[in-house]
């Protein structure tokens, strides 16, 4: 769609910090010239090429993200290694880019190095010119000088033309014309100044703002092999998978996120995941390079309510029009392969994978992908349940996904609606109501929660998460029986509530003590939820009370680290205890979403459309 085509060509253009590999790699798009920085030990032997954040193979390099603008125009962030401590800020001056790099007291003895390079395997060419890098495009040239004294430095471990210029203080370097540091300094002061600008508008809530952007923008890469610009959930990931790796539900929280403030990227997150769908017309669990997904099964439908959403807040209603019969296929699918008996289960499936894509073939029909299904990859609430193969579903009807299916049902035909498809909404609201009324079989009286089904059993499991309370989403339960999960639950210090909330196994279960992954740690997708969930529900002191300790969680390590976490210790508060939590993990932000729904700053997604 021409619409969608424009905002894709929009986004890729300019310098930014588009390259996966590297915070420290400026790019310029559509052509994809580099200038990549790199720091060298004057006296030593150890060089830093590249540099992420969170990543822990860098040689004990260590990045504290700062702001950065969604386009690139202005950019910061602080990099400590081996006792060499700089600040590298960012910046757009005009067409040009301006680099200044500022080594903290009592870091000398670095160099600064600036190779330049040609990514993806774009046309053109690189030379060095004097004093200049020359990157010779095909429909131009770009410049880059330095503003310090070059040196002669034979040893750079690089294969292209480079500059080397000693870290002695302020050092710069800008395309287009040389300028000196008191002129790039003017320039970011300047961008730095314009992306704040609008900040005391939040309040105190300026600082979820910030960590808001942050995560995104840093996160935001260009995607080579299709050519489009696209928020992964971190770059080590991208650079772990061979390139890039998109999830389901992950991606979508990320355009959720990004609609805060950029309708664009919002819109480019959402349509890309969704684009990804399989041949079998799911959106799969993942997306990677070469064509390789996850065939055999999906992830939590959560896809459809950030198009309602994005649609809410932005009311263009072509984005609509481009995904609807994606999204309805998507919703279709899940009652034709994932049905046992009326209610949904967790599956996989065997299909023929593509030639040599190992990461196809690894645990396809049986339980471990099921439970990736489920997106709790390791969650006690599905140990001990079978694994029906015959039927390629784990024996588990599991409110958690009724209920996000429901939810699902209820938003398309919202969107059905919208573009007058009243033969599909009248499908999708049966379909929901239909499953809507069979999860009353999930609730029991007795523990005043809706609870899993074994279906090989029939018996209601009394292993929880808070995905139990998804009921909400799927407005299943009556305003009775929501108070009861709320009070007996979820603020009940023996299970969900405490310091730090809320944890994915309660403090009072088996499993709760491993604090690993989903086992007890706390996940930004199942309180942002399970929050979603309670305002479908007359529950304002549930709703205010999450997300001031959601917010709070969210800050602890922002504030502390520049990270935004994957998972959170449920005792401590802390991520970084755990080497299975990324540093800067794009969902862990909407912890903070919650507090900007709560105060009124996005949408009320529960309310009618317009």
């Amino acid at each position: 769609m021409k619409q969608y085509d424009d905002i894709q060509r929009r986004l890729a253009r300019g310098w930014n910090t588009w390259n996966a590999r590297s915070v420290l790699s400026h790019v310029l798009l559509p052509e994809g010239l580099a200038f990549n920085l790199g720091i060298k030990e004057k006296a030593g032997r150890r060089y830093l090429k590249e540099a992420t954040i969170g990543r822990p193979d860098q040689g004990e390099a260590r990045v504290h993200p700062g702001p950065h603008a969604y386009d690139g125009s202005y950019a910061e962030l602080e990099l400590s290694w081996h006792g060499i401590e700089i600040m590298v800020q960012s910046g757009t001056d005009g067409h040009d880019l301006v680099v200044l790099v500022t080594p903290r007291e009592g870091s000398a003895g670095a160099l600064l190095t600036v190779e330049s390079g040609m990514l993806w395997n774009q046309p053109g060419y690189l030379t060095r010119a004097g004093e200049a890098l020359v990157g010779h495009l095909p429909t131009r040239y770009v410049n880059a000088y330095g503003t310090g004294a070059l040196l002669d430095d034979p040893y750079v471990a690089a294969q292209t033309p480079y500059l080397v210029m000693a870290l002695e203080g302020p050092t710069g370097l800008s395309t287009g014309r040389k300028r000196d540091v008191a002129e790039i300094q003017a320039v970011l002061a300047r961008q730095k100044a314009a992306l704040l600008a609008g900040r005391p508008a939040w309040g105190e809530l300026s600082e979820v703002l910030d960590a808001i952007q942050t995560v995104i923008a840093w996160d935001t890469v260009y995607e080579p092999e299709h050519k489009r610009v696209v928020s992964p959930v971190s770059r080590p990931w991208c650079v772990g998978w061979g390139g890039y790796v998109l999830f389901d539900w992950d991606t979508y929280f990320a355009a959720y996120l990004a609609s805060v403030e950029s309708k664009e990227l919002a819109y480019v997150n959402a349509v890309e995941i969704t684009r990804e769908m399989t041949e079998q017309g799911f959106v799969p669990n993942f997306g990677t390079v070469a064509g390789i997904k996850s065939r055999d099964r999906s992830q939590p439908p959560v896809g459809t309510l950030v198009f309602r959403e994005l649609y809410r807040r932005y009311g263009e209603r072509w984005l609509l029009e481009m995904v609807f019969d994606d999204l309805l296929r998507w919703n279709r699918w899940w009652p034709e392969h994932r049905d046992w008996d009326g209610l949904l289960c967790w599956g996989s499936e065997p299909y023929t994978p593509i030639a040599g894509a190992s990461l196809e073939t690894t645990n396809v029909n049986n339980w471990q992908a099921a439970a990736f299904e489920s997106g709790l990859d390791n969650s006690p609430m599905y140990d001990n349940v079978p694994f029906d193969a015959h039927r390629h579903l784990m024996a588990l009807a599991d409110v958690g996904l009724n209920g996000l299916y429901v939810m699902d049902c209820d938003a398309l035909a919202e969107i059905a609606g919208v573009l007058g498809r009243k033969t599909e909404a009248a499908e999708l609201a049966a379909r929901g109501q239909r499953y809507r009324a069979a999860m009353a079989a999930l609730w029991d009286d007795r523990a005043g929660m809706f609870l899993n089904k074994r279906m090989d059993t029939g018996e209601l499991s009394p292993c929880t998460s808070p995905t139990n309370l998804y009921a909400l989403l799927g407005r299943a339960c009556t305003q009775a029986q929501a108070e009861r999960m709320v009070n007996e639950h979820m603020l009940n210090p023996d299970e969900f509530w405490g310091e730090w909330v809320l944890p994915t196994t309660p403090r009072n279960q088996a499993g709760y003590g491993d604090q690993y992954y989903w086992r007890g740690r706390i996940w930004a997708p199942t309180n942002f939820l399970a929050y979603l969930g309670l305002r479908n529900y007359d529950l304002p002191e549930a709703c205010s009370q999450l997300a001031a300790r959601s917010v709070r969680l969210l800050l602890k390590e922002w504030r502390e680290r520049g990270h935004i976490h994957e998972n959170y210790n449920a005792d401590t508060g802390e991520g970084c205890d755990s080497t299975n939590s990324d540093a800067f993990y794009h969902w862990g932000a909407l912890l903070g979403l919650i507090a900007l729904i709560e105060a009124g700053h996005v949408p009320a997604p529960e309310a009618p459309l317009p």
